[in-house]
């Protein structure tokens, strides 16, 4: 699975907010992933999480 993750950079990038900003959103992404019973990676995020929770269209 090529680019499963989504990392700071990209987020940071995406929201046009800073690094620090970024690792904030991952945070508070992978505690609501861990509440759901899922398993996590620091400082990393599943790209299609994030983009779900953020309303970001794949098209």
């Amino acid at each position: 699975m090529n680019n499963y993750f989504i990392e700071v950079k990209e987020i940071s990038k995406i929201l046009c907010m800073s690094e620090a900003y970024a690792y904030k959103v991952i945070r508070e992404l992978n505690e609501e992933l861990k509440e759901k019973g899922f398993r996590v990676v620091r400082g990393k995020v599943p790209r299609v999480y994030f983009k779900e929770r953020y309303g970001i269209d794949e098209n």
